[in-house]
């Protein structure tokens, strides 16, 4: 019986779906059969970074109408033999799918792997509703930033209401010296506002991008850099493993008092 996990946000452009691609190729290293879903109906982007696009013939659309069987939808990576990806369709909006039929699906599929992991849409309308309902466990991604934090806390809401209770964080695009500077949340303000248990911290770094567009995930690197190692040691934690957390630096831990004080009503000054 598989593990079906929604990677999700609420705010876009934090990582998401990054953080979907590599979490999946690391599970299918270690040996687990998994498969991505893109839910992100009309805006897919899941293909373009596991460098799959060209390989798209079906949809999750014609999946669900009948025009093709799932096993003729599903694209596996050459790369990796245990990875499969579910491609969204581009040319349709979010609502040309129920969440009814994203169980269904998802359903035909939960005795065929280890892992199911759902690339939720932004946002919190129709989409994030059909990606969040089969689920029974959530990534939040976000970013130390006010918005994306601020977004992150109405996500877990929902999804606590939407009785999804295993629910961990991911944050990315640390960047220590903003810290450092009193620029940037730290880890720890993170966790004490949104007060679910750390997966993951990946650090800004500009090889994120040239993997983007290369469409080859970090963890395929044979050397490794360090959002990679970050990226690799999430995935163990999910399998169950217990793996420290890299110190990026040790910075000072002082909270950013105007942006807790937004969160947590505290009267310090």
């Amino acid at each position: 019986m598989a593990r079906i996990i929604v990677i999700t946000s609420g705010k876009g452009g934090v990582g998401k779906t990054t953080t979907t691609a590599n979490l999946g190729m690391s599970l299918a290293q270690l040996g687990y059969q998994t498969v991505l879903v893109d839910a992100d109906i009309g805006l897919r982007n899941l293909d373009l970074l596991l460098g799959l696009e060209n390989r798209v013939i079906y949809t999750i659309l014609e999946v669900l109408s009948g025009e093709c069987r799932l096993d003729q939808a599903l694209i596996k990576d050459k790369r990796q033999p245990g990875l499969s990806l579910l491609p969204a369709a581009q040319n349709r909006n979010k609502d040309s799918v129920t969440g009814e039929q994203m169980k269904s699906l998802i359903s035909l599929m939960e005795n065929q792997y280890d892992y199911i992991l759902i690339d939720c849409p932004a946002g919190i309308e129709t989409g994030f509703h059909n990606a969040i309902g089969p689920a029974k466990e959530a990534i939040v991604v976000t970013t130390p930033e006010i918005a994306a934090v601020r977004d992150a806390d109405r996500v877990i809401g929902l999804l606590e209401a939407n009785g999804i209770q295993k629910i961990s964080l991911l944050v990315n695009r640390l960047r220590p010296e903003m810290i450092k500077s009193n620029d940037m949340m730290s880890v720890s303000d993170v966790k004490e506002i949104l007060a679910i248990p750390l997966l993951g911290v990946i650090p800004e770094d500009e090889c994120v991008i040239v993997s983007t567009n290369r469409g080859e995930p970090l963890v395929l690197e044979k050397k490794l850099s360090l959002p990679g190692v970050a990226f690799e040691n999430t995935a163990y934690r999910l399998d169950g493993q217990n793996v420290d957390f890299i110190d990026f630096e040790s910075y000072s831990k002082g909270p950013l008092k105007r942006l807790k004080n937004f969160f947590l009503g505290s009267s310090t000054t």
